[in-house]
C-alpha cells in the first residue's frame, strides 16, 4: 500500500513537472528516432550544400544525394521497428503526414516565396523541376530536389515543436489556452527565421538567396511563420493517445486540410505584404 502510494505520488510530481515524449511508446520511439536522426541530416545537408556534391552529374547526382539523406527517415525505423506493423506505426503516419504537407508547400507555397519574400533559385545545372502551373509569375521553378529536403527539414521543425507543445501542455505553464497559442506561435518563428538565416550562407549565394536579407529577416519569417502556426498543432495530434490511433486515411486528410489552412493564411499575409518580387 505505501510502495503505490508512493509510486502515485511520483508520477503525480512527474506530471506536475510535464513530459517531453508522448506516453503512447510507439509514438514515443519515433519521436525519439526522428530527433536522434536531425543532427545526423543536419551535418550530412550542410555538407552537401557546401561541397556541391553531385552537380558533376547534374540532376542525377543531387536527387541521388538528397535522395540518400531522406531515405533512413523511412529505412531505418522499418528495420528496427519490425515487431510493429508498419502501416499502423507513428513513424510511417507522421513520414506520411510530412511528406504531403511538404509536398504542397514545394509545388503550391513556393510561388510566394518566389514573388513575395523573393527568394531566388539559380541552379542552371538542374533541370527536373516541378511546381505550379497556374500559381505565382512563373519566373523561377522549384527542383525535384527540393521535395526531398522540405521532408527532412520539416520532420524536424515538427518533432522539436510537438515535444515542446507536450512540454508546456502536461506542465503547470498550461494555465490558459494563450499560452498554447504563444508556445506555438515562438516555435514557429524561431524555425522560419532559423531555416532562412542558416540556409543563406554567402557561399552558396549563387544558387539561393533573398534579395532583401533584412526584410526576409524581419517579416519573411513572419510570413513563412504561417505554414507551422497550422501544422504543429495539427500533426501534435497524431496518434497522441495510443488508444486513438489514426488511421493512413485520416493522416492524409488532415495533412491535405493543413495544406488548405496554410494556404489561406499565405495569401491573406499576401494582401497586406502585397508582391514586391513579382
Amino acid at each position: 500500500m505505501i510502495a503505490a502510494t508512493e509510486r502515485a505520488g511520483s508520477l503525480g510530481i512527474a506530471a506536475r513537472r510535464g513530459r517531453w515524449f508522448s506516453a503512447n511508446p510507439d509514438k514515443a520511439w519515433g519521436e525519439r528516432f526522428f530527433l536522434a536522426y536531425s543532427p545526423l541530416w543536419m551535418v550530412a545537408f550542410g555538407v552537401y550544400q557546401r561541397s556541391r556534391l553531385g552537380d558533376g552529374l547534374g540532376d542525377a547526382g543531387n536527387f541521388l544525394v538528397t535522395f540518400a539523406i531522406f531515405a533512413p527517415l523511412w529505412v531505418v525505423p522499418f528495420v528496427l521497428r519490425r515487431d510493429t506493423p508498419w502501416a499502423g506505426s507513428y513513424w510511417f503516419k507522421f513520414n506520411l503526414w510530412i511528406l504531403i504537407y511538404s509536398a504542397i508547400g514545394s509545388y503550391f507555397f513556393s510561388e510566394y516565396f518566389f514573388d513575395v519574400l523573393g527568394m531566388v533559385y539559380h541552379f542552371p545545372h538542374l533541370h527536373w523541376t516541378f511546381d505550379s502551373m497556374m500559381l505565382g509569375s512563373g519566373k523561377q521553378m522549384v527542383p525535384i530536389i527540393m521535395y526531398l529536403s522540405a521532408h527532412y527539414f520539416f520532420v524536424t521543425y515538427h518533432t522539436t515543436a510537438v515535444i515542446v507543445m507536450r512540454r508546456v501542455r502536461t506542465s503547470r505553464l498550461n494555465v490558459h489556452p494563450l499560452v498554447g497559442a504563444a508556445v506555438v506561435a515562438l516555435a514557429a518563428w524561431f524555425w522560419a527565421r532559423a531555416e532562412i538565416t542558416l540556409t543563406t550562407s554567402p557561399s552558396i549565394a549563387d544558387e539561393f538567396r533573398y534579395e532583401d536579407m533584412g526584410w526576409a529577416l524581419r517579416w519573411g519569417a513572419l510570413f513563412y511563420a504561417s505554414y507551422f502556426i497550422v501544422s504543429f498543432p495539427m500533426v501534435y495530434r497524431l496518434d497522441e493517445h495510443a488508444d486513438e490511433p489514426w488511421t493512413l486515411g485520416r493522416t492524409a486528410i488532415d495533412a491535405l486540410a493543413a495544406g488548405m489552412l496554410t494556404f489561406i493564411l499565405l495569401d491573406l499575409a499576401t494582401r497586406i505584404t502585397g508582391m514586391p518580387y513579382r
